[in-house]
């Protein structure tokens, strides 16, 4: 007689569209797995603000399907971003309690994976070099965003 085992897929339900984000870009799938436990999946309806322009940034809002708006004073004629799926924003609330400098706002339905700052904060005492992959992406991608408003386009990163 012959016994089957199952092994655990190698690939959680959002592993692929995590490790696509340069954020989590450089983890591996078990460090993918911890991230994971980490996340929280919210679902918006049209319209539906997720946060306000001066509310204090608590987490990361990454993009699973629908999109997100972000503009300035509640106005779409203040339109900053229209982000589908794979993008995420929000970022900066990973390393501050700034005030949110827009609004984000459900452009249709949407899916949204969350990561707050109080997880990413544990993350660097339980598990740090998970952290610090995140952490240096992190400053990579905001450095990127900081050089294409310094120059007023998009700039490949050299890093």
């Amino acid at each position: 007689m012959r016994f089957t085992f199952f092994r655990r897929s190698a690939i959680k339900p959002y592993h692929e569209r995590l490790r696509a984000l340069s954020l989590f870009q450089d983890l591996t799938t078990s460090e993918l797995d911890i991230i994971s436990t980490l996340l929280h999946e919210r679902e918006y309806l049209q319209h539906e603000v997720l946060f306000d322009e001066g509310e204090e940034g608590h987490a990361i809002y990454i993009v699973v399907s629908g999109n997100v708006v972000i503009c300035r004073h509640g106005s779409p004629r203040n339109l900053i971003a229209d982000l589908g799926p794979g993008n995420f924003f929000g970022e900066l609330a990973l390393l501050t309690n700034a005030p949110r400098a827009t609004q984000a706002r459900a452009g249709s339905n949407c899916k949204i994976l969350v990561f707050f700052r109080d997880d990413f904060n544990n993350l660097m005492h339980t598990h740090v070099t998970i952290a610090s992959k995140v952490g240096i992406n992190l400053a990579r991608h905001v450095g990127a965003r900081l050089r294409e408003s310094v120059v007023g386009r998009r700039v490949e990163q050299s890093l």
